[in-house]
């Protein structure tokens, strides 16, 4: 059984309570949260002031993706803020300080993961693996909604299930880019366990049948 996570990307932001609570009466128990600082990619999104907002007004688990440069110098404002999951890009920094703020955001209470873009192969996850809870497949390029699914990352997603089975069975396998009750069909059969949506989800007429057909 999979986990559905909705991407606050393509919620509503005028009502963006709203619709936190309306995916929890839908049955969502995570909740998938883009932050983004136009460096590390070529768009602005969310800061930590925002996830210290949602902190109060939902229960729901809040997935918290860092698309930003030098995560070690962010980390710990979001684990304060009040983030479940903190995942961090391989590709940010050196391998060093990705070891460290992986080990910072432990010993802040938060569930650490890595992401890996298109490009970056598998066994770039392979020197953190152990520290994770949660690894991250990027299915489009990060820094936008609404891209077009990359089939073509799917034995990426594979070979990491088969890592993660052979080497920390309790994390978990997340993909995050143009999914929908058909290319989330796809993501499960190569290994995925949680499944990012946002355009998909939020447009969706039923969303009960959307979070039945990903968590099935």
């Amino acid at each position: 059984m999979a986990i559905l996570s909705p991407s606050i990307l393509s919620c509503d932001y005028m009502n963006m309570q709203r619709d936190f609570a309306h995916c929890k009466e839908v049955g969502c128990k995570w909740l998938h949260v883009d932050i983004m600082d136009g460096h590390f990619v070529p768009n602005l999104s969310f800061g930590y002031s925002l996830v210290k907002a949602m902190r109060p007004v939902t229960d729901l688990v809040l997935d918290v993706h860092l698309m930003i440069d030098t995560p070690i110098k962010y980390a710990e404002e979001f684990c304060k803020a009040g983030a479940d999951y903190l995942t961090i890009h391989v590709e940010a920094d050196t391998e060093e300080n990705i070891h460290k703020t992986l080990d910072l955001i432990r010993s802040l209470g938060v569930k650490p993961g890595v992401v890996v873009k298109p490009k970056t192969p598998a066994e770039a996850v392979l020197p953190f693996l152990d520290k994770c809870d949660l690894v991250l497949v990027m299915t489009v390029e990060p820094g936008f909604g609404g891209q077009k699914f990359m089939a073509d990352m799917m034995p990426k997603l594979k070979k990491l299930r088969e890592y993660i089975n052979e080497k920390n069975p309790s994390c978990h396998l997340e993909v995050d880019g143009g999914v929908d009750m058909v290319t989330g069909e796809i993501c499960k059969e190569n290994g995925a366990d949680v499944l990012v949506a946002g355009s998909a989800y939020f447009k969706a007429e039923d969303k009960v049948a959307f979070l039945k057909s990903i968590e099935k």
